[in-house]
């Protein structure tokens, strides 16, 4: 198969062997590592037959590759798990029962994921505005005072952690002007508009942060763009400048605007916990910390799967959007 659904197969077979392989290593490094992992996930207060019962409950007596071919399986059709009393049956996609409150561990990772996707998603659709717009202004203006003065205020923003931005813009925006209230999660089906209004300030703390990169690189790339043959060519035929910019050097930089845009998301869903813990989101980040905390593995295994599912995602679709911006990557 040739073209772009051969680019499209071969793109698609390549996630699922990298999501196969992610699931192996973590699953190796929380389970099958040295130590008593019944004892740690016990505690160290824990009687021996309390341990024997943890033991039994993750199934730590069985070899290696049973538990994780029960593990895949979960996944997959799903599993029955023994709950002390009974028997319950976790339906796939099934990433096991928390060991701490018997919850599901994918019920317990939905109730999470539309909080961090509301946060990521809204911060990556402001971080794309503000750093593409930003990076055509300052390539558009080269050499003027207003390029060096966005050359500094994404310099000043590459070097400032988001914690420090995010304090400084709930102290005034929210704490002194009152423009803004104080982040809280309102779900989308429930208020529309109190959603984005709340989300508002995280979204542009972290905004201001991406979008530095996102200038920096759309300066570069148009810049590298603007001195091709046949931009020269466009110009010496009249063709206006804004015309140029919005038409020819804008495409050429969209191509690597997608690929970073696409780690920068899928990073997003692992790195939510500073910015959750920050502005008191109820996220995926801020669960996986508690889950650490308690040792809950099967909710941490759960957690750090599906943060790593998100990250190749988002990179095979930009794997895809790459191909369509730029149809040489089909033939490469």
């Amino acid at each position: 198969m040739t073209g772009f659904p051969g680019f499209f197969l071969r793109r698609s077979v390549g996630a699922l062997v990298t999501l196969l392989a992610i699931s192996v290593i973590i699953y190796a490094v929380f389970y099958v590592a040295p130590g008593d992992v019944a004892q740690i996930t016990c505690g160290p207060r824990c009687s021996p037959a309390q341990v024997a019962q943890v033991s039994e409950h993750l199934r730590l007596d069985d070899p290696v590759y049973v538990r994780y071919w029960n593990f895949l399986q979960g996944i997959f059709v799903g599993q029955d798990y023994s709950t002390g009393t009974g028997v319950e049956h976790c339906d796939a996609p099934c990433l096991g029962l928390s060991y701490q409150s018997d919850q599901q561990v994918t019920q317990l990772i939905l109730a999470k994921l539309p909080v961090t996707g509301s946060l990521a998603l809204g911060a990556m659709v402001m971080w794309l505005i503000l750093g593409v717009g930003t990076g055509v202004l300052s390539a558009w203006r080269r050499g003027r005072v207003t390029e060096r003065v966005l050359t500094a205020v994404t310099l000043a923003g590459t070097a400032t952690p988001v914690f420090v931005i995010g304090l400084l813009l709930m102290i005034v925006v929210c704490g002194q002007l009152n423009w803004l209230p104080f982040p809280q999660y309102v779900p989308f089906t429930d208020d529309p508009q109190q959603w984005a209004w709340n989300l508002l300030l995280p979204w542009l703390s972290l905004a201001l942060i991406e979008a530095a990169k996102y200038a920096r690189l759309t300066r570069s790339s148009m810049l590298e763009t603007l001195a091709d043959d046949h931009v020269r060519t466009f110009r010496a035929y009249g063709v206006g400048e804004r015309s140029i910019i919005g038409k020819h050097a804008l495409r050429g930089a969209v191509a690597p605007v997608i690929a970073l845009s696409a780690n920068d998301f899928g990073s997003m869903f692992g790195g939510a916990v500073l910015s959750e813990t920050l502005f008191g989101l109820p996220g995926m980040g801020r669960e996986l910390v508690h889950a650490v905390k308690v040792v809950d593995l099967p909710v941490v295994v759960g957690m750090v799967l599906v943060t790593g599912f998100f990250v190749v995602l988002a990179n095979a679709v930009a794997d895809v959007l790459y191909a369509v911006a730029d149809r040489r990557v089909v033939l490469s």
